[in-house]
């Protein structure tokens, strides 16, 4: 059984640095205050026009709206990657399970080797949807010379899939396996290609950039006449309560983009594809050694 999560700490997660948007909306939130102590200045020193409160607030409201949208857009995109994960946790352990147990009379070399590229297969859907051609965890699974061969394909999952076809093929033609028991083990290697080409989706179709642009204008736009509306009614605290108001508009656009792409590293919100390997590897050889096991 799978360990329960840590409860989370609210006032942990009130002061965490690590993980946040913080360090990167910063320097946004420290310009638009300077630029509201600009406003402020000149207000009070050399004059100038002041907005009413009323319709920047209305406009505030909608902005809200529709930053909500985009960062709903983007955990939906995180979420499906999810799902589409665990589908390839799920079909990996039972294409395992069925060609270890259908393949019960297969020699112990085949049975080795089908579930080591079983587990292969999840590390190099891991390492392509993040563009990367290092594959050490490879090498320790499969030898350096298939590794190799596997990193200069042109798509590095499918080059695993047809090396799994290959082992079921082997073992039909040699009686391993019966034609049904094959069909089987052919749905659940088709559903992982299935499952990386979706991830592929993903990966390939960011939300549309003219919906961003729009967006992020709209923001620049309402945060610069901001302070226009606060400075007679706040004075000094005007620098101060527009990035206050910037903070979370600005952290909610950045939490989008960190969401938009739940493969890569260099987001923050990236899905745990490393833990989620490792287990994978780690199941699918525990099946392999429980089958080796009962067949004694």
């Amino acid at each position: 059984m799978a360990p329960e999560p840590e409860p989370r700490s609210f006032w942990r997660d009130v002061w965490a640095f690590r993980g946040a948007v913080t360090a990167t909306v910063l320097p946004r939130v420290l310009a638009f205050g300077a630029m509201s102590a600009l406003v402020m200045f000149g207000r009070h020193q050399l004059g100038g026009f002041a907005l009413e409160i009323g319709p920047v607030e209305l406009v505030g409201g909608a902005l809200v709206l529709l930053i909500v949208l985009r960062t709903n857009a983007g955990y939906d995109r995180w979420w499906e990657g999810r799902k589409l994960w665990g589908g390839i946790v799920n079909q990996s352990r039972n294409l395992a399970i069925a060609a270890l147990t259908y393949g019960a009379s297969a020699e112990p070399e085949w049975r080795d080797r089908c579930a080591r590229w079983t587990a292969a297969f999840a590390h190099t859907a891991r390492r392509s949807l993040r563009g990367e051609r290092d594959l050490p965890e490879l090498t320790a699974l499969l030898g350096a010379e298939a590794t190799a061969r596997i990193a200069r394909a042109e798509h590095m999952p499918s080059a695993v899939a047809v090396e799994i076809a290959g082992l079921l093929r082997v073992a039909v033609e040699r009686g391993w396996l019966s034609p049904f028991a094959l069909i089987q083990c052919e749905r659940e290697r088709a559903g992982l290609i299935d499952h990386v080409g979706a991830c592929e989706r993903i990966l390939l179709t960011p939300l549309p950039q003219v919906y961003v642009i729009k967006v992020r204008r709209f923001v620049a736009i309402y945060l610069v006449m901001l302070p226009f509306s606060l400075v007679d009614r706040v004075g000094w605290a005007s620098p101060l309560l527009t990035m206050l108001v910037a903070y979370p508009i600005l952290g909610l656009d950045q939490i989008a983009v960190e969401l938009e792409n739940p493969f890569s590293t260099r987001r923050l919100g990236h899905l745990p594809l490393d833990a989620i390997c490792e287990k994978i590897e780690k199941n699918v050889l525990a099946l392999r050694d429980e089958a080796t096991e009962g067949g004694r």
